[in-house]
C-alpha cells in the first residue's frame, strides 16, 4: 500500500535522495505509522543500517510527515470555507407557502414567484405547500439561484382539510373564526389522527382561544408521533408563557432551540419576552439578535421588539436604530404610525447619548 501525500509532496531534491536512498517500493503508510509508535525500536533499525542511512532515511520521515500534515490542515481549511449567503428565487404554485428547514419564508406571488435572500451555503430542504396540491419538500444544494417546484394535486381529503384549517387559521380575526378553523383541525384528525402538524396547527389556535390545557394536551399528542419536534416545544413554550408558566415556558423555548440544533427562530423569540419580562434585558436582546439573524429581516415586528427592550434599558439610540429598521422593512405595517411617533420622542432623549454595542 502506497503512502498517503508522500514523495508527492517533496520537493525535487528530497525525491530525489529518496530515490538513490530507496530503490525499493516506497515506504507504507503502516510502517510510517509503525514508526511513530515505536522509536525504540525503529531507532535500533537504523543504527544497525549506519548513521548516514540513519540520518537520510529521519530526514526523509519529517518531510513526509511535514507533508501529510500539510495536506490535511489543506484540506480541512478548505472545507471549512464557505461563501456569501446568496438570494434564492422560488417558482411554484401562486400563493404557495415556502418554508426553509421547517422556518417559514414567505408566500409566493400571484405569478408563483418568491425572492429569498441571506440564504446560507450548504445543502437546505424546501417546503412548498399550495391550497388543492400535495405538500412538497425538496432539497437545495449548494449553489443554486433559482429553484422551480412542481407539487401535484391531491384527492387526500386529511390534507385537503388540514390546509383549509390551516388557511383559516391564519385569516381569522376574531373568535368565532378561530372556532371553524379549530373544528376544521379536529375534522382532519379524525381523518388522520397520528398528523403531527394537525396537532400543532390545533394547538396554535386552541392557543388564541386561551384554552391552554387543550392545547397541551395536543402538543402531547403531535410528540406521540414526532417525540423530537422543535416547532412542538416552540408552541408549548408560547403556551407555557400565556399561563404564566414561566419556568417551564424557558424550558420549552430552550429545548426547541436543541432540537432545532439552533436554529428556532420562534422559540429565540419566545424566550426573549420570557428574559425581557424576568428583567433580563442584555440576554433578551442576545435572543432577538439570533432571531433576526435566522430569519434574515423577514421579520420586521422583531425589531419592533428589539427597539422595546432598548427602549426599556434607557439605550434610546439603540432603540431608535431597532424602531428605523422596522419602517424600512415595513414603511406601511401597522406598527408604523406609532413607531415613528416613538422615534421622535427617542431622539430627544438619545441628545448626547452613545451608543452601546
Amino acid at each position: 500500500m502506497r503512502g498517503i501525500c508522500f514523495t508527492k509532496d517533496l520537493s525535487p531534491a528530497s525525491r530525489a535522495l529518496y530515490r538513490l536512498e530507496h530503490p525499493l517500493p516506497r515506504v507504507s503508510l503502516r510502517f510510517t505509522l509503525g514508526f511513530m509508535l515505536s522509536p525504540a525500536l525503529r531507532a535500533q533499525e537504523i543504527y544497525q543500517n549506519g548513521r548516514k542511512r540513519s540520518f537520510l532515511f529521519a530526514l526523509f520521515l519529517l518531510l513526509s510527515i511535514s507533508s501529510v500534515n500539510l495536506c490535511f490542515s489543506q484540506r480541512r481549511n478548505n472545507s471549512q470555507l464557505s461563501p456569501h449567503p446568496s438570494s434564492l428565487t422560488i417558482q411554484t404554485e401562486p400563493n404557495a407557502i415556502i418554508w426553509v428547514d421547517d422556518v417559514r419564508r414567505g408566500v409566493t406571488d400571484a405569478t408563483g414567484k418568491l425572492e429569498l435572500s441571506k440564504i446560507s451555503a450548504g445543502r437546505h430542504a424546501v417546503r412548498v405547500r399550495a391550497m388543492g396540491f400535495k405538500e412538497v419538500t425538496v432539497p437545495l444544494f449548494a449553489g443554486r439561484r433559482s429553484l422551480a417546484v412542481k407539487p401535484t394535486r391531491t384527492t387526500d381529503q386529511a390534507e385537503l382539510i388540514f390546509q383549509q384549517a390551516e388557511d383559516a387559521r391564519e385569516k381569522a380575526k376574531d373568535n368565532e373564526a378561530r372556532q371553524k378553523a379549530a373544528e376544521l383541525y379536529q375534522q382532519a384528525l379524525r381523518l388522520r389522527p397520528t398528523s403531527p402538524a394537525a396537532h400543532i396547527g390545533l394547538a396554535r389556535v386552541l392557543l388564541e382561544l386561551n384554552d391552554y390545557q387543550k392545547a397541551l394536551a395536543e402538543i402531547d399528542a403531535a410528540r406521540r408521533t414526532r417525540p423530537a419536534y422543535a416547532e412542538a416545544s416552540a408552541v408549548e413554550g408560547r403556551i407555557n408563557r400565556e399561563a404564566a408558566f414561566t419556568d417551564e415556558a424557558i424550558r420549552s423555548f430552550r429545548r426547541s432551540i436543541r432540537e432545532a440544533k439552533g436554529f428556532q427562530p420562534e422559540a429565540h423569540v419566545g424566550l426573549a419576552r420570557v428574559l425581557e419580562e424576568k428583567g433580563q434585558y442584555p440576554e433578551a436582546i442576545a435572543e432577538y439578535r439570533a432571531a433576526i439573524a435566522q430569519l434574515s429581516d423577514s421579520e420586521p415586528v422583531i425589531y419592533q421588539l428589539l427597539g422595546a427592550s432598548y427602549e426599556k434599558q434607557q439605550k434610546y439610540k439603540e432603540a431608535v436604530a431597532a424602531y428605523q429598521k422596522y419602517l424600512e422593512l415595513a414603511p406601511n405595517g401597522s406598527l408604523a404610525p406609532a413607531i415613528r411617533s416613538i422615534i421622535d420622542q427617542l431622539r430627544r432623549d438619545a441628545a448626547g447619548q452613545e451608543i452601546i454595542p
